[in-house]
């Protein structure tokens, strides 16, 4: 822990020293930066072009975009008298003079009028950043707006709904709560809600998330090769920006459906300074839809949201998210006084503080979180495997803006505590109260070179007082030419959890989160390359190829129990694939059309091996080794109707076939073999040597929404699973009983805004 300490202390030191060089030589350039909110309900406006122009020169310009706090900079100015117009569609143009000295940092936020002005015909060259077909190097961004496209069983949307349509992309399907992303397990997913882990995201209905739509500003989805900040996690990044609360007007919803009920407020504490979000959804699938589905669906979820933002001045800003989340349900047919639930909270909460030092060109951000997943598995009466973790993150990061290039670098301190404990044929494992302190430090510019070219080579540092040292280099490449883009990414990714879970037991859903046990942690390599082009107006088609090279892996060992062991065994993996997206927009009319090709390949290694199988050593796929997946999305807007129909087809995954069944006995004592008939023990054929069938799902929704005085009212009818199809959800290798995913559900919904 003193190693660990002092190698904290030290990089902080680091941090502090390169900010204040970088603010003293960057503080003799002029600089002028700003918020750009809404005028209506003060809100930051994402996306907005500015155009800066110097009275000697009114033929020249420079522009840069608004972000997702609304911030805009531009430095290493020179002196004179400067224009700045600001334009957003749907909001008036924004105009402002004013003078520049030899030095120094101006502050200038502004609140744009909502009005039907379009842009001027002077606009930054800046992408459209959202759209199925709109990837970059692994990196696809999606906002509210698009989960309205994707026909769901609720009025109020969710971001799973989209993230299920993503080539690379592959769910359990209607039950189990379980994503993986190009070859990566769910514990191999980074998941952030506002800077915050949350560990198990994903309610058990597959339809639904911890992230409404109600509440979400954009979310970033790096299927691999992301950037030096995320650090910690082996395939992908999930990083979800929720939006503030109305500063001006307060507002509520409720919205009704057979599966979940939702009820949302927002609005100013202090008018202009203080807002609040809150939302709350309860599932009431149980009670109500399992009525007329026909069969029983045992499932209770939901989730408590809560947000503060606080506008301390206009360079300080501070928000507060809170997050609860709960699951209890169970997997399969077994009658209820038999089978096993499985139950889950999430309790996420934390800070952020947004500030513009007075007399620097930086933007700095200083976060805090706290997160924490309990998760048991047995009998509602009592639990026979618990596993719970708990982690503290606390770290700053910093952005100084030179011209146009960004150098983003900074820290943070995470410790992580785990507990737990596996009963019964679990082998009694008790894992109590472990800790892993963590501390990291990444550097991130990012460099624009040319009028084509944005090279963002990284590094990350870590230090683990368990483990030692870890570098991490990355680099993202992006050239864009015209119609053209091209983007390259890669990098060196590390994982020092573990998530125990047993795919051979397919309703299982338990995740027992330990530390890694050996010295060398688990690691992948990434390398993505990707080309997009735009050919004609309203059509896009990008093209992507990706590898990631897996090492060192923790799986659970070869046994005959067809239920998870904690003894592990090393494997090592890889994952390969392709993925084409075309993209369709027009007036009335959007639509895409998706295909994933995909390979994934582990080799375990185990001297017990060779008793089953003849051999030490095993290749095989993985059960969410999906080799084809395709996607196809269809809305339409008829006058006042929006219909949606959404077709998703997949190849069927692998799963463990049996060759027979005997009886064992435990000789660990005197045993009758004549009175003592022993335990039945599965004997499996070769690991995930089936293929379950293929899957396909069509799901259709139609939705019309009335205005009157002061508010809203939308009123949705869908069909989820249209023409019936039977898809496997599990099959249990004793019995061969087949659990289904959900027939065809007709589903009615209403939302009221106000």
């Amino acid at each position: 822990m003193k190693l660990f300490t002092h190698l904290a202390a030290l990089s902080l030191l680091v941090v502090a020293c390169v900010s204040f060089g970088h603010s003293v030589a960057l503080a003799q350039q002029s600089t002028i930066r700003g918020f750009i909110t809404s005028d209506t309900d003060g809100l930051p406006l994402q996306g907005v072009n500015v155009i800066l122009t110097i009275e000697s020169d009114p033929d020249a310009f420079i522009g840069t975009v608004s972000d997702d706090d609304g911030f805009y900079v531009f430095s290493r100015l020179n002196a004179g008298n400067y224009t700045l117009r600001a334009s957003f569609i749907g909001f008036q143009t924004y105009t402002d003079e004013f003078r520049i000295e030899e030095s120094g940092v101006t502050n200038l936020s502004f609140a744009l009028e909502e009005g039907d002005t379009e842009l001027d015909e002077v606009l930054v060259e800046v992408e459209r950043e959202t759209g199925a077909a709109r990837v970059t190097a692994g990196l696809q961004t999606v906002r509210a707006g698009d989960l309205e496209l994707i026909p769901s069983p609720d009025v109020t949307s969710d971001l799973v709904s989209y993230l299920s349509t993503m080539p690379g992309v592959i769910s359990l399907g209607d039950r189990g709560g379980q994503v993986f992303i190009r070859g990566g397990e769910p514990s191999h997913n980074m998941v952030l809600l506002d800077g915050m882990n949350v560990y198990q995201p994903f309610h058990l209905l597959g339809f639904y998330s911890a992230f409404s739509g109600d509440v979400l500003n954009k979310a970033d989805i790096y299927a691999g090769g992301y950037n030096s900040q995320y650090s910690g996690r082996l395939s992908s990044v999930i990083d979800v920006r929720t939006r503030n609360g109305n500063l001006k007007e307060h507002e509520k919803a409720i919205s009704l459906a057979p599966f979940v009920n939702t009820a949302r407020l927002e609005g100013p504490l202090l008018k202009d300074r203080l807002s609040i979000l809150a939302s709350v959804r309860q599932s009431v699938i149980d009670r109500f839809a399992s009525q007329y589905v026909n069969q029983e669906l045992p499932y209770k979820f939901g989730d408590i949201f809560g947000k503060a933002f606080f506008k301390l001045t206009e360079n300080n800003h501070i928000t507060f998210t809170f997050l609860h989340t709960y699951d209890r349900g169970a997997l399969d047919n077994q009658e209820a006084s038999s089978r096993d639930e499985i139950r889950w909270k999430n309790t996420v909460m934390g800070g952020r503080w947004l500030l513009l030092p007075k007399n620097s060109p930086l933007l700095a951000t200083i976060h805090f979180s706290v997160s924490k997943l309990d998760m048991e598995l047995g009998p509602r009466s009592i639990a026979t495997r618990t596993s719970n973790i708990e982690d503290f993150d606390a770290g700053i990061n910093i952005t100084n803006f030179v011209g146009r290039t960004e150098f983003n670098y900074g820290g943070y301190l995470r410790t992580t505590k785990l507990n737990a404990e596996l009963g019964g044929l679990y082998q009694n494992l008790a894992r109590d109260n472990s800790r892993l302190p963590k501390f990291g430090l990444y550097l991130d510019p990012n460099i624009g070179i040319g009028d084509n070219w944005e090279l963002r080579p990284g590094f990350t540092f870590l230090f683990f007082d368990e483990y030692g040292f870890f570098p991490e280099p990355r680099l993202r490449a992006i050239w864009r030419k015209g119609i053209h883009q091209v983007s390259f990414a890669s990098g060196l990714y590390h994982q020092e959890l573990t998530g125990l879970n047993d795919r051979r037991d397919a309703t299982n859903v338990f995740t027992a989160w330990v530390d890694s046990p050996l010295e060398e942690l688990t690691r992948s390599w990434h390398l993505i390359t990707g080309y997009r082009i735009e050919p004609s107006p309203g059509l896009e088609i990008s093209v992507e190829g990706y590898y990631k090279w897996l090492k060192d892996l923790y799986i659970a060992e070869w046994t005959a129990f067809p239920v998870l062991n904690t003894d592990l065994q090393l494997a090592q993996g890889s994952t390969k694939g392709m993925d084409i997206r075309f993209e369709f927009r027009r007036p009335n009319f959007y639509g895409f059309l998706t295909y994933g090709l995909s390979y994934v390949n582990y080799q375990a290694t185990q001297e017990s091996l060779e008793l089953w199988y003849g051999t030490t050593s095993l290749d095989f796929r993985p059960s969410h080794d999906r080799r084809h997946q395709i996607n196809a999305l269809a809305n339409v807007k008829l006058g006042a109707f929006d219909v949606s129909a959404r077709w998703n087809l997949g190849s069927g995954v692998p799963f463990n076939q049996v060759r027979g069944f005997d009886k064992y006995l435990f000789l660990d004592g005197p045993v009758d073999v004549s009175e003592d008939p022993g335990e039945i023990r599965v004997i499996y054929d070769e690991p995930f040597g089936g293929e379950l069938p293929f899957y396909h799902r069509l799901d259709v929704s139609i939705d019309r929404s009335w205005d009157f005085k002061g508010g809203e009212f939308t009123l949705q009818a869908g069909v989820i699973n249209v023409y019936d199809r039977t898809n496997i959800f599990a099959l249990d290798v004793f019995t061969l009983e087949q659990t289904d995913q959900l027939p065809i559900i007709p589903t009615l919904g209403a939302k009221i805004e106000f």
